[in-house]
């Protein structure tokens, strides 16, 4: 008998916008739950307008909506109309999981926070995503990615001495937050699947990142090291980070002293193994300028794609520096099928694919991806009306009305 995935039969009801929330309501969709994203009568989320394709941002489907809302439904409700709130405790009543990422506070003055909304139903498991958390002195401030990503001291160590602080080329707070909210809604609803007793998550984006930062933020706790910006350097361990070669930058990792020893082997030079400066190592960390200019000078004669395989043969961890399409092309990633191709929602005004990429793992009955594009603004919102007893006629009204 073949199994499910795994989210199977649970119902998520998706208030959020943008990155944190929606990306975290994706990952419950890819494995198996029912998504119905909860979008504003007018324009919707505004990721739907955001993105390198400006044609797909103007018709509402924009890059950026694509990249975590594939898999999802689309009901539009005016959550500060009474009866579109009224429609909303009604599908509150039918679901498992609510995602919201508004300003703490947002939803218990619609009346529509927890501890309304599991009066109406106490298995409901309530996931609240905010920049800093539902208390505390910064609770109330405004918050985006670059934010968190400057407060958490995560552009503090990012860069070398010339450029930190820098910015992490991606969302990283965003995308990690919507990481440890489907984590924790995972967990809190096994719980409530046994107990018939829901909870709510406050899932705080600086928490959570600072929480990724494990290493760095250990150093100084536990031995009172201030994390310093080292740009591509690896601070545990030497030689280990970015090298030139003779064609394009290739990382490696020698971060074991047996793995020192065969690059040194590869590069033909086991010199190194007999000097001081690089004999032990704590000696290879002390004096990794030194060592980084004696490699790169071995590897001039190569290319990085040449060097990369020699390394791996030899047990060295070692991987070119690669674009983003680069990769995406790569043969590997091909035949793992982690970039998924779905027809447009909007296919008959001749668009193009959707093309998006599915979870970071496998099941043993395969990967975990979304079965259908990300949806039209308000695709759903008939169906779901239909299915609570709302008639053509009550629909059209609330639709005429800017409910819905």
């Amino acid at each position: 008998m073949s199994m499910g995935p795994p989210l199977s039969g649970v119902r998520v009801l998706d208030l959020s916008n943008v990155l944190a929330g929606p990306f975290c309501a994706y990952q419950l969709a890819m494995l198996g739950a029912e998504v119905i994203k909860i979008e504003h009568p007018e324009g919707g989320d505004l990721a739907r307008r955001l993105g390198a394709d400006p044609h797909a941002s103007a018709r509402n489907m924009g890059a950026s909506f694509v990249a975590v809302n594939a898999g999802k439904q689309s009901v539009t409700l005016n959550l500060k109309d009474p009866r579109g709130k009224a429609i909303l405790r009604e599908m509150v009543k039918e679901a498992d999981v609510l995602v919201e990422n508004f300003r703490p506070g947002v939803m218990a003055r619609l009346d529509l926070g927890y501890e309304a909304l599991k009066q109406i139903n106490p298995a409901l498991v309530y996931c609240a995503i905010s920049g800093f958390g539902k208390d505390g002195e910064m609770s109330n401030r405004p918050a985006y990615d670059q934010i968190i990503q400057g407060i958490s001291g995560a552009m503090s160590v990012t860069g070398d001495a010339a450029s930190a602080p820098l910015r992490v080329g991606y969302p990283v707070s965003d995308t990690v937050g919507g990481l440890t909210a489907a984590f924790g809604i995972c967990a809190v609803l096994l719980d409530a699947r046994a107990t018939g007793t829901g909870r709510m998550l406050d899932v705080s984006m600086l928490e959570a990142t600072l929480a990724t930062m494990g290493w760095v933020v250990s150093n100084y706790l536990n031995a009172g090291v201030t994390p310093q910006p080292m740009g591509n350097e690896n601070f545990t361990a030497a030689p280990s980070g970015t090298f030139r070669t003779g064609e394009g930058l290739l990382n490696i990792a020698a971060n074991e002293t047996r793995q020192f020893v065969a690059l040194c082997r590869v590069i033909g030079r086991d010199d190194l193994l007999a000097d001081p400066r690089f004999s032990e190592r704590n000696a290879r960390k002390v004096n990794r300028a030194a060592l980084k200019a004696e490699i790169e000078t071995a590897l001039l004669p190569d290319s990085a794609l040449n060097w990369e395989t020699k390394f791996v043969d030899a047990g060295v961890p070692a991987g070119r520096v690669m674009t983003v399409p680069e990769i995406l092309a790569h043969p590997h990633l091909k035949s793992r099928e982690f970039v998924c191709e779905l027809a447009d929602a909007d296919a008959d005004a001749g668009t193009p694919a959707q093309r998006v990429t599915r979870a970071g793992f496998r099941l043993s009955e395969g990967s975990t991806a979304p079965v259908t594009p990300a949806p039209v603004l308000s695709a759903h919102t008939r169906d779901h009306l239909a299915r609570l007893g709302y008639s053509d006629s009550q629909i059209e009204t609330l639709r005429t009305e800017g409910v819905i």
